[in-house]
């Protein structure tokens, strides 16, 4: 463990790999702080590009993307009251009304110290519980992973959506998809129809680029008019901001909302105005605390992921303060709790990802696909087989949340331009990456054609409110899922009880049903209708 740990930390301090890292986090702050530019997206562009790099430098870039998307987001939640990711939607409001009040540096400096406490804190934890985890994880047997996976299904499923039913079909057309190609046991052809690019299957990465950007980027082209340059949208009609009225809009301040879509003063930000104040910091310790605890918690449970993160820590934080007035109107406390859950989220994340082979959210499922590239296996084997890199991938995550901070406060002036990026150029390079990414993987135009028409798929459930999500995860997981089953009631002699004598595996099972029930049960109490109150009755 200490040769692997000492490896692992050699990796990550070399120039390489330091600079991709940083990279990395540049590139996520900028596709984070534009509305509409995913950080799934943008990991999915630059994908094809690290094919040919060392695999401890991609890992280190996809980290850098990763924690600096969730920072980035916040930006334009700040600036614009836009979140540039969901997880940065409880940031806006209380960060937007202290742009509103002229005090944009204060509430940016806010965001990324927080941000940086929060991922400083997830880096932690995953040093921390990561090895021990997968140690208990090497004790699994078949029977037990194929719970174990089939538990990471379920809680998708059930949290990808209002309807759990659209969930579960959206895993199920994911599982199909899966048994294209040859059977991971016997090697048999299965629904090829007589297609030799299909032997090998459907390439999750080609997937991946047509599932998620392909959608974006119609989505994106939809929203450009006639005469459109690019600039970000402020919602409240097609070309004006919201006008909130009082000395506290935008307007009260210069008169009219910049043009270029940028916050009032944004652009003449100073580095001592993104300092925080010794009173600012005393107010947030407790709401960074709190968000640095809920974010790595949630994120290690699969499903839930950063907005849910974000705004419980709001909700907490408002709780336990005597400024419960000022939430909503511009606390620091606000900004700071949703900032350093969402970061923390990340570290959490990467715990289930590393240790079990089961992804988090979207980015993590992503980040499989990466290591799976390289012809690295993400599970507990990872830290038996590939110790150094394990640990330099842990290394690596703390340096990107160090070259946030600096990145952040270096360069913030330039940064906030970003938000005013011609969206007519911007798309059509995206179209054009995604296509080569496509084809760069088997040097074939058939990954092409397949990318498009997941794309389309990727529309019709868009357009069918069917979550994207549990598609995905059952795309990643499901050949998994198939070969621990094959294997487990191979070993039993078909007998299915293996999966209940068990005790992980019964536990795993357990747990599913209680997530699916939990759905279930939470669906039908929204769809319930509320006992209205008749007109004389009055509220005593």
């Amino acid at each position: 463990m200490t040769g692997g740990l000492l490896q692992g930390l050699l990796q990550a301090i070399q120039p390489s790999s330091l600079l991709a890292t940083g990279v990395g986090c540049l590139l996520g702050i900028v596709a984070g702080m534009i509305p509409g530019m995913t950080i799934s997206a943008a990991m999915i562009i630059v994908l094809p590009l690290t094919f040919v790099l060392d695999p401890s430098v991609s890992i280190g870039l996809f980290l850098g993307l990763y924690a600096g998307g969730m920072l980035g987001g916040s930006f334009s939640a700040i600036l614009l009251n836009i979140p540039g990711t969901p997880s940065a939607a409880a940031t806006a409001l209380d960060g937007y009304p202290l742009v509103a009040r002229g005090q944009a540096g204060r509430a940016l400096g806010m965001a990324v110290s927080a941000s940086f406490c929060g991922g400083l804190f997830s880096a932690l934890c995953l040093f921390l519980i990561a090895p021990r985890l997968a140690d208990l994880a090497l004790q699994f047997r078949s029977a037990d992973l194929f719970s174990l996976v089939f538990l990471g299904l379920t809680i998708i499923c059930s949290f990808a959506s209002r309807s759990w039913i659209k969930g579960l079909l959206s895993a199920a057309i994911g599982l199909a998809i899966v048994t294209i190609g040859q059977d991971p046991v016997m090697g048999t052809a299965r629904f090829t129809f007589g297609d030799t690019n299909l032997l090998s299957g459907v390439h999750f990465l080609t997937a991946l680029i047509g599932l998620f950007a392909i959608p974006q980027l119609i989505e994106n082209l939809r929203g450009i008019g006639p005469g459109d340059r690019g600039g970000p949208r402020r919602p409240g009609g097609p070309g004006g901001a919201v006008d909130f009225g009082g000395p506290g809009s935008p307007g009260g301040r210069n008169g009219s909302s910049s043009s270029d879509g940028a916050a009032p003063g944004a652009g003449s930000i100073g580095f001592r105005q993104l300092l925080p104040a010794i009173a600012d910091l005393r107010r947030i310790r407790l709401p960074v605390g709190i968000g640095s605890v809920v974010g790595t918690f949630l994120g290690i449970l699969p499903g839930a992921g950063g907005p849910i993160a974000a705004f419980i820590s709001y909700d907490y934080a408002k709780k336990t303060t005597r400024r419960r007035d000022r939430f909503g109107r511009g606390a620091v406390e606000g900004v700071a709790a949703p900032e350093a859950a969402n970061n923390a989220v990340t570290g959490g994340a990467l715990i289930p990802m590393m240790t079990l082979g089961i992804p988090g959210d979207p980015v993590t499922a992503i980040l499989i696909g990466a290591l799976l590239a390289h012809g690295l296996a993400p599970g507990p084997l990872l830290f038996v087989e590939q110790a150094d890199f394990a640990y330099g991938l842990m290394f690596s995550f703390f340096w990107a949340n160090v070259f946030n901070l600096l990145i952040a406060l270096a360069g913030l002036r330039l940064l906030v331009k970003v938000v005013a990026a011609p969206r007519t150029l911007l798309m059509p390079a995206v179209a054009i990456l995604c296509v080569v990414g496509a084809w760069s993987l088997r040097n074939s135009l058939f990954d092409v054609y397949v990318m498009f028409g997941f794309g389309l798929l990727g529309l019709a459930m868009k357009w069918l409110d069917m979550p994207v999500v549990p598609l995905l995860l059952a795309l990643v997981l499901g050949r998994q899922l198939e070969e621990n089953l094959r294997i487990a009631l191979t070993g039993s002699q078909g007998d299915v009880t293996v999966f209940f004598t068990s005790p992980f595996s019964a536990l795993f099972l357990g747990l599913s049903v209680v997530s699916v029930i939990w759905s279930i049960a939470g669906a039908r109490r929204q769809r319930a209708p509320r006992p209205s109150k008749s007109p004389g009755q009055r509220k005593p």
